[in-house]
């Protein structure tokens, strides 16, 4: 299994057109959920602010990239692109479990204290929460259905 890392070669591969559909996407949503909290109230609002911004984008440049990677050396690049994406969004599932642990957090304790340690507790229980399940549970679900080599 691979392990996660960083690998700062791999920030030349990414185009500057690629980037910016990611803001402006993820910008655009923001947007959009803001003039919704506006009409309907902060309750449908926040609604309109959980939708994943910048997942779809992502998991489309993903795609796209994979089948002109593989296009190079003549290969049809469909299969292995929506692979690639489906990967992804993995790794978004996990974060939208913790992102749950986020607003559960803001939501019990935001009310009745400072916004500051609340909003480092909140962080704290998503990373801890996703972190979880990436490493006790989701190694077995993925070894046992071979998601990921």
């Amino acid at each position: 299994m691979k392990k996660v890392g960083f690998n700062p070669a791999a920030l030349r591969e990414f185009k500057l057109r690629e980037v910016a559909q990611r803001f402006l996407f993820g910008g655009l949503s923001t947007v959009f959920a803001a003039l919704v909290a506006k009409r309907f109230g902060p309750v449908i609002g926040g609604l309109f602010l959980a939708f994943p911004a910048i997942f779809p984008a992502g998991a489309t440049l993903i795609v796209t990239r994979e089948k002109e990677r593989l296009a190079k050396i003549g290969a049809d690049g469909a299969i292995r692109g929506r692979l690639a994406a489906s990967i992804d969004a993995q790794g978004a599932m996990i974060g939208c479990i913790g992102l749950i642990a986020f607003a559960l957090v803001l939501w019990k304790y935001l009310p009745q204290r400072n916004a500051a340690p609340v909003v480092m507790a909140a962080g704290a229980a998503w990373f801890l929460v996703s972190w979880l399940i990436w490493t006790i549970p989701f190694r077995r679900i993925k070894r046992a259905f071979s998601l990921v080599s």
